[in-house]
């Protein structure tokens, strides 16, 4: 199936970090613990979730809800939009279009 956007790539994917990044216990999704993610520099915890976003990113395109951490990320198909959760709060809204 795939995820559609009309917008440049990179844009969406700094979006996408800057939401993920917000998203309690968003390192789970990269199999790290909490001691290993606090040892991180904000650099560093800012390129995992930047590579994790791309992954994301690619896995809406199989599977339109992906659980993560604490919170789940939604591809809206019809609407063409990202959906970010943390929680049951939805924290980011990506318009892909």
């Amino acid at each position: 199936m795939g995820v559609k956007y009309a917008r440049e790539y990179e844009a969406i994917i700094e979006e996408l970090t800057d939401a993920l990044l917000e998203v309690d216990g968003s390192y789970e999704f990269l199999e790290m613990t909490e001691l290993d993610w606090e040892e991180l520099e904000a650099s560093e915890r800012r390129e995992c979730i930047r590579t994790m976003a791309d992954d994301v990113f690619y896995g809406l395109g199989t599977e339109p809800v992906l659980e993560l951490g604490g919170g789940r990320v939604t591809y809206d198909a019809g609407t063409h939009r990202i959906q970010v959760a943390d929680g049951g709060k939805v924290t980011r809204l990506i318009v892909l279009v």
